[in-house]
This record gives structure tokens, C-alpha cells and sequence, in this order.
């Protein structure tokens, strides 16, 4: 079945007919966004860095389910590959209406012992990567495009120490996307940041003693789910959220109340 064939036959999806890429979207919340836009009708292509075996089966999953998807290897800390990967989607599906921006990095140190080399990655991955991203993508975007970029609400609450360079980046795309909605507006872009309290992956399991506390911590009593993260994303990429950018959305489950 052709691309454009497989888009017919999503033609009631919220999402068909649309073009997405979503940065590291191989496992965790990355993932499940790809799955949720995916079931929504777009054509989704996702970045990976190093997990080319779940990337592969997370595309092989979508295509086998009737939808269209593409795993582009390309590090967030290298702006080429990031060029590159955009450019591949563009060439792939003709087009771009929605840039995910999920890939992200994080150490957690006290500040006077922080490694510069892992500022620095920081710096590059959750922050440069996203300015560039958007750069690259905007020239394909036009009137109804999304750009919507995973935050943390550690942004705004520092419930641990050792976190401070990782909510300093965090909070650098708050305001980057914010002020993006005000230039991009007039163009009929949105740009909203989605900011993710405490959600279960293999990075940060929801079981042991730690977990335990942070769950305390929430208002639902509970981690959230990749697919809680992504249900977020999606709303802002249909057609109904045409009126919402420039915002900062908590889903968190309370965490940050």
C-alpha cells in the first residue's frame, strides 16, 4: 500500500493527512508520543541517537498496524544531523505540520562539582537541539503548523538538589516557546511546552524507596504514564487547539502544585 493510499484510509483521524517528527522517539515518553500521533493519522518520523533496535520495532509496529512511520538516527547534540533528520522527513512524507520536540539529557550533580562536559551536553541536547530543530523546521511549517516541546516541572519546583543545571534548561525552553508563540503567531504557527511531572520509564522507574516519596508528592497519589504525556501532545497538535499557543501545560498529576 502507498503512503498516500495508507493516509485515505485514516482520513477520520484527527491527525490524517498531517506530517509530524518527534526528537527522541525511540522509548519512554519519545515513544509514546510516536504511537499516540501515529494512532491519530499522521505520518510520524522520530529520531533515535543510539537505540536502533527499539526504534526499528517501534516503526516496524506502526507500519505493521496500518500507519506510516520513519526511525532517522541522528543525535540531538550534532545540529547536522538534526538538519538532516528534518530534511529527510520533509523528503519522505512532502511535508512537515507538527515538530515534537521530546529529546533531552539529564545529570544531576551539586553545583561546585558539576563536569563542564556535562553542562555543556545539557546545554546542547535540551536546549540548542530544540532552537535548531525549529529552525530548520519553520521554512516547511505554514499556517496551522505545531511545534510543541517536552518541558519539566522541574522548571518551576526543585524539590531535590542537585538538579539545578537540568531545570535551568528546562526553563530556557518554557521561555523560548513562549516568545516563539508571540513572533510565530501572525504565521498561524502554535508553540506550547508540554512540562511532564514524575512519569514511569526505564529511566526513572516508579518503584523503589525514591519513587515512593515522589509519588507522595503528587495530588493522584501516582506516577503518570508515557501515554498520559502524549495524549497532551496530540490535543495540541489537532486542528481544535488552533487558538492555544505560548502556553506551559503541568501534566503532572499535581506534583507541582
Amino acid at each position: 500500500m502507498t503512503e498516500t493510499a495508507q493516509l485515505d484510509d485514516v482520513a477520520r483521524a484527527p491527525l490524517a493527512g498531517r506530517r509530524a517528527l518527534v526528537t527522541g522517539g525511540s522509548r519512554g515518553i519519545g515513544a509514546g508520543i510516536v504511537r499516540r500521533l501515529a494512532a491519530d493519522g499522521a505520518a510520524v518520523a522520530f529520531t533515535y541517537r543510539e537505540a536502533k533496535g527499539l526504534a526499528n520495532d517501534l516503526e516496524q509496529e506502526i507500519v505493521g498496524s496500518g500507519g506510516i512511520a520513519l526511525a532517522i538516527q541522528a543525535d540531538s547534540a550534532d545540529p547536522e544531523a538534526l538538519r538532516a533528520a528534518i530534511a529527510d522527513t520533509v523528503g519522505r512524507f512532502g511535508g512537515l505540520e507538527v515538530l515534537a520536540n521530546n529529546a533531552g539529557t539529564s545529570h544531576h550533580a551539586p553545583i561546585e562539582e558539576f563536569p563542564m562536559a556535562e553542562y555543556d551536553r545539557l546545554l546542547a541536547v535540551n536546549v540548542r537541539a530544540i532552537f535548531v530543530a525549529i529552525q530548520a523546521a519553520l521554512p516547511h511549517l505554514g499556517a496551522g503548523g505545531r511545534i510543541i516541546t517536552i518541558g519539566s516541572v522541574l522548571a518551576d519546583r526543585a524539590p531535590i538538589s542537585g538538579i539545578s543545571v537540568y531545570s535551568l534548561t528546562k526553563a530556557a525552553v518554557a521561555g523560548l516557546s513562549r516568545s516563539l508563540a508571540r513572533e510565530l503567531g501572525p504565521r498561524g504557527i502554535t508553540v506550547n511546552t508540554v512540562q511532564p511531572g514524575p512519569v514511569a520509564t526505564d529511566a526513572n522507574p516508579d518503584t523503589g524507596e525514591f519513587a515512593d516519596a515522589v509519588r507522595s508528592a503528587t495530588a493522584v497519589g501516582h506516577y503518570g504514564q508515557p501515554h498520559d504525556i502524549a495524549d497532551a501532545v496530540a490535543f495540541l497538535a489537532w486542528a481544535e487547539t488552533r487558538f492555544v499557543t505560548g502556553t506551559t501545560w503541568n501534566v503532572d498529576g499535581g506534583y507541582a502544585l
